[in-house]
């Protein structure tokens, strides 16, 4: 019996250092388990404010990205709508040549025959530039206007005359749709 109750002390001690060695193991694998666990959940936060940082970078460049396309297409519907504003400017001067000409009394056949030719020139050029939209701006005898007309000189208001009327228009100007390409020249009654 003596035997058997060492044997059982023995068995006892074994059983309890088992069990001792387990708990150490569990404990020891609680200990480590919620901090692996922690470090998954850090990973994951951590994870997440990338994508989300990386989801607000590409939400700005596609923003960007419509803006310039945007402003280039409206750069572009600007450029159409004004498109020949340069040559129109400079071709004016040669209209005003041509003006000038027509206003020259001529008396032989020969002035008559160069002033019908230099006639259809004139009439051609004009609607040229009508036909892009391109129009003469209407100041005789109307109220002017500043965002059109340039007054160069005044002069006393005369019989029916109104103040600031348009009395004479020394040199033509020009409006390219909603755009003056040049203002008219005008004297302006006071």
């Amino acid at each position: 019996m003596a035997k058997q109750e060492k044997a059982n002390e023995r068995s006892s001690a074994k059983e309890k250092k088992t069990t001792e060695q387990t708990q150490k193991a569990s404990s020891v694998k609680k200990e480590q388990a919620p901090s692996a666990t922690d470090e998954l959940k850090k990973q994951v936060t951590d994870l997440k404010k990338q994508l989300e940082e990386k989801d607000n970078q590409f939400l700005r460049a596609e923003a960007e990205i419509q803006n310039m396309t945007k402003r280039f297409e409206k750069e572009r519907s600007q450029m159409a709508k004004y498109d020949g504003q340069d040559l129109a400017t400079s071709i004016l001067p040669v209209l005003d040549n041509l003006k000038r000409a027509l206003a020259i009394d001529v008396s032989n056949e020969n002035g008559q025959q160069l002033k019908k030719g230099i006639q259809m020139v004139h009439d051609h050029l004009e609607k040229a530039l009508a036909d892009h939209n391109i129009k003469e701006v209407d100041a005789l005898g109307k109220q002017f206007d500043p965002n059109t007309q340039q007054a160069v000189q005044t002069v006393a208001a005369s019989g029916d005359q109104k103040a600031d009327t348009v009395v004479q228009v020394l040199q033509a100007g020009y409006v390219l749709k909603d755009r003056v390409l040049r203002p008219a020249m005008v004297v302006v009654a006071q």
